[in-house]
């Protein structure tokens, strides 16, 4: 399937220059969003993963689907404040400033093989702090799956060693 048929790019969203990658419309297509995720199900599979771990909130949008399917559980990575229980936290650079992500403290066993999901890979920072918060409980990051990657961003680059995977490629 050509999962691009199904992405909407947006001119100049959020601001002028940006062609931002719409992923609604391809979850808005049920055949298009479930072969999507069988897609990144059956690397998951591949990669003997215990846990899906993503980032808020598309994150949650591939990595719930993909959990329910493997009959795996999911922890989710969010903002500063936003997790009810002990967490534990990593700072990070965006391009004009730098932010917190969480994760609870007991989301990730020791030895449990993780993978990340997220809908987009760009310059790689939020998929590098969320790998960051994965190994300080103990986890093993054994893949990044993704349903688009902007390959003119390098974020594969921040990113060596782990195995990726991505649906689409934007060059």
């Amino acid at each position: 399937m050509n999962y691009k048929d199904f992405i909407t790019v947006v001119e100049d969203y959020p601001k002028k220059g940006i062609r931002f990658k719409d992923i609604t419309t391809l979850m808005d297509n049920g055949e298009a969003y479930r072969q999507a995720t069988n897609d990144i199900v059956a690397y998951a599979e591949k990669q003997g993963v215990d846990v899906i771990v993503g980032p808020e909130a598309r994150g949650f949008i591939i990595g719930c689907p993909v959990a329910y399917a493997l009959g795996v559980g999911f922890a989710p990575v969010r903002k500063e404040g936003k997790l009810p229980r002990e967490t534990i936290k990593v700072e990070y650079d965006l391009e004009y400033g730098t932010s917190v992500l969480t994760l609870h403290q007991d989301a990730i066993r020791p030895g449990q093989r993780v993978l990340i999901t997220d809908d987009l890979l760009a310059t790689g920072g939020t998929i590098k702090a969320t790998i960051e918060l994965v190994e300080k409980l103990g986890g093993v990051v054994v893949g990044l799956a993704f349903l688009i990657e902007l390959d003119y961003l390098n974020g594969r680059d921040k990113l060596d060693g782990y195995p990726i995977m991505s649906l689409m490629n934007y060059q």
